[in-house]
């Protein structure tokens, strides 16, 4: 098989109604805008789930350079926690700790339950010696922010998805309007009897 005939079969493929004499104008635009949306979502996709997830790696490494381990006293006795909640639902307790320029502070956190006043726990801080929340190991921070990346990739799939239905729902409306206006002319000449 000739190159010739090749290229000609390969274009016809892919665009196949380009030399269709019932071609409409809707029809080149459905198909510009159903292209359209492919290099969205493929393109701006996997940019957008790129950047977001770097951004988000990044922010927990800041976190993590930031926040700081300290002992605290407890100041107040927790309730016991059956072991199957001490991971997800750890009571919020009164607890006393150093700050980085020295002051002694006091703020709740939560902590392992079943602990007595005057224990020692493990609590974190930033910089300015405000209680935060534990910063993700970088093995977790690097899956979070896979996942976040994800969703923002899936976020404008779905977004260029649903904008796309709705221009092409528009355009078959158009469609539907001009056939029915075509046969209002067309439609009566059909109604006639020939003998």
């Amino acid at each position: 098989m000739s190159g010739g005939k090749r290229k000609g079969r390969v274009r016809r493929r892919l665009w196949r109604w380009r030399g269709n004499p019932l071609r409409r104008r809707e029809d080149v635009v459905e198909a510009w805008i159903v292209l359209a949306m492919w290099v969205v979502i493929v393109v701006g996709g996997a940019v957008a789930g790129t950047v977001v997830a770097r951004v988000t790696d990044q922010d927990f490494a800041r976190q993590r350079a930031d926040r700081q381990p300290v002992r605290a006293v407890l100041l107040t006795d927790t309730p016991p926690t059956a072991p199957a909640d001490s991971d997800r639902h750890r009571p919020m307790a009164e607890v006393r700790w150093t700050a980085p320029d020295g002051t002694a502070r006091i703020g709740l956190t939560p902590v392992d339950g079943g602990l007595r006043s005057g224990a020692t726990v493990t609590v974190w801080q930033d910089g300015h010696g405000v209680l935060v929340p534990r910063p993700a190991a970088p093995a977790e921070g690097r899956v979070e922010a896979a996942l976040f990346g994800t969703a923002a990739a899936l976020a404008l799939a779905c977004l260029s998805y649903v904008t796309t239905t709705a221009v092409r729902r528009r355009l078959d409306q158009r469609r539907y309007d001009q056939w029915a206006a075509e046969w209002e002319l067309v439609g009566p000449l059909w109604d006639q009897k020939t003998s």
